[in-house]
């Protein structure tokens, strides 16, 4: 067990999760809009289910899936974090991934904690590459992953293994960065201020 760690952004606070996270998580995961590019909403319990994941993994490596607090505006938006991406595909890699409550949609939360996570994977944990990936129709989170610098390479796209094989979104695409273009990037963002 390994207590969780909290980041801070400008804007944001990626905390570990509180019990009363879960009323507002399930009804995050019960809007079909939030979950347009999933195979379906997720009941109560389902939610509760994978909360408790989150939380269980958090406490054992110390990171993971933050729940995201807006600091004088809301005490819940959804998570912001690192995932191991080991399940879906077949290596041992983390994925940076995000899911918000839709009102907090197009303010740059999700760059923004996305962003901290980045940070934290090459900074803290010393890992060399970090993915993100994402149904081919998901515009929103793929402008995401591009804002952070991630890179597709069509050839890397995938049939994810854990949605039916009979649904439209089963393809994904995959993005990634490794510690060398991160690093790059901060660079040349730190030259231009």
């Amino acid at each position: 067990m390994t207590a969780p760690v909290t980041l801070r952004t400008a804007r944001l606070l990626l905390r570990p999760w509180r019990a009363s996270d879960r009323v507002l998580f399930a009804a995050i995961n019960a809007d079909p809009k939030v979950m347009e590019h999933f195979p379906r909403t997720s009941t109560r319990e389902e939610s509760d289910a994978g909360a408790d994941r989150i939380v269980a993994r958090m406490e054992q490596q110390g990171f993971g899936l933050w729940a995201v607090e807006v600091p004088g505006i809301a005490d819940f938006i959804g998570f912001i974090g690192l995932n191991p991406a080991d399940a879906v595909l077949g290596r041992p890699v983390l994925e940076v991934g995000w899911r918000l409550a839709a009102e907090h949609w197009g303010r740059g939360y999700a760059t923004e904690g996305a962003r901290a996570s980045l940070a934290h994977a090459f900074d803290v944990l010393g890992k060399d590459e970090v993915v993100s990936f994402a149904t081919t129709a998901n515009q929103r989170s793929r402008h995401v992953m591009e804002k952070l610098g991630l890179v597709r390479r069509p050839e890397d796209d995938f049939d994810h293994p854990g949605v039916p094989p009979s649904w439209s979104g089963r393809r994904h695409v995959l993005y990634r960065i490794t510690r060398e273009q991160w690093r790059s990037q901060l660079a040349t963002h730190a030259e231009n201020m």
